[in-house]
């Protein structure tokens, strides 16, 4: 009871990504508010998950598992969210803020009553006083995420209703094990009694996933550009450096606005959060938004003909100059050395 609750999104056995850094943070909450961590599967053929998540610090596991509940559908998956927090009464609930959490999310604190806060990039545990009532509350979810387009950061809170439910960005929390022989428990419920036959009014014939072209996330070396790249010609350049280096490309959201990238290459807070080996920001001034997005990263390389650019202060090396004459240099240097 009021324990801390992480719905777990799985494709082929495999619990994404997503589930995995929200494990991973839910457990340091958890630790906070001295409750337990538990996780939420459903699905088909289910016996493998504990294994991937228990090193995670799950105390529980709850499985619903049956052949109709893969693919994801939006009233069985909600059905048995609502009944189960109905019975366990979680004070905190996270999910991922991927198409299946945008649609579950909603329909689960819309039947509880109990609000929703959508695309969080940072989650924490603190008190609130409501002056006008001379209130205190301790130990509330602050449900932080941006808004007005990522220009400020909006903490959200929720002092009444439970649970405290939010949706999480892939990426934006650290994926970390806890303990990889950390053993929980695993509760395997009957699906029958949280399901009604006209949940499954809907019935995948047929399913095509076509997977991401783009792996901004998951790549070591990113070369990223902003809108002082100055034109999508000279974004050109920065894709000729990435072939050369083995690189993926990104953007700030300046240079996605403009028509030099797409939407799905955005680096910051709405966009992508990446933590690569190697970062190379070119023609980026370093607006807080974007640093958000890329801070982490291990080394991280500005190219820039301002030398006050923000991004500067958080730069291991500094470049300054025209990125159309750097970069062909950078190339140039770079195969000569590399034979």
């Amino acid at each position: 009871m009021n324990n801390l609750f992480v719905y777990l999104e799985i494709e082929n056995g495999k619990v994404e990504d997503v589930s995995l850094e929200l494990l991973t943070k839910g457990r340091s909450l958890a630790n906070q508010l001295n409750c337990q961590l538990e996780a939420v599967a459903v699905g088909t053929q289910l016996n493998n998950v504990g294994e991937q998540v228990f090193p995670y610090g799950v105390d529980i596991l709850h499985l619903f598992d049956a052949p109709r509940l893969y693919p994801y559908t939006s009233l069985p998956h909600t059905s048995i969210l609502v009944q189960l927090f109905k019975e366990e009464k979680p004070q905190i609930a996270l999910m991922g803020a991927t198409s299946i959490g945008r649609d579950l999310g909603p329909r689960v604190s819309s039947a509880l009553f109990s609000g929703l806060t959508a695309d969080c990039t940072s989650l924490e545990i603190g008190d609130h006083e409501e002056k006008k009532e001379g209130k205190t509350y301790s130990n509330l979810l602050y449900q932080i995420r941006p808004a007005f387009g990522g220009n400020i950061v909006a903490t959200i809170i929720n002092p009444d209703n439970r649970p405290q439910m939010a949706t999480v960005r892939e990426g934006v929390m650290k994926k970390e094990i806890c303990d990889a022989g950390y053993k929980g428990k695993v509760v395997a419920h009957e699906v029958s009694k949280y399901v009604s036959e006209t949940d499954f009014i809907v019935d995948v014939i047929e399913r095509h996933i076509e997977s991401s072209k783009v792996n901004i996330k998951g790549a070591s070396i990113i070369v990223a550009g902003g809108y002082g790249m100055g034109s999508k010609e000279n974004f050109g350049l920065l894709y000729d450096l990435a072939n050369t280096i083995g690189a993926e490309v990104g953007a700030s959201r300046a240079a996605v606005d403009a028509g030099y990238a797409e939407h799905e290459r955005q680096i910051g807070q709405t966009g992508v959060t990446v933590r690569p080996k190697l970062y190379i920001a070119c023609g980026i001034s370093g607006q807080i938004q974007h640093i958000a997005g890329m801070q982490d990263a291990s080394l991280i390389i500005a190219i820039n003909n301002d030398r006050n650019a923000p991004i500067n202060a958080i730069a291991d090396y500094v470049i300054t100059g025209e990125v159309e004459t750097v970069i062909p240099k950078m190339i140039q240097y770079y195969k000569k050395n590399s034979k």
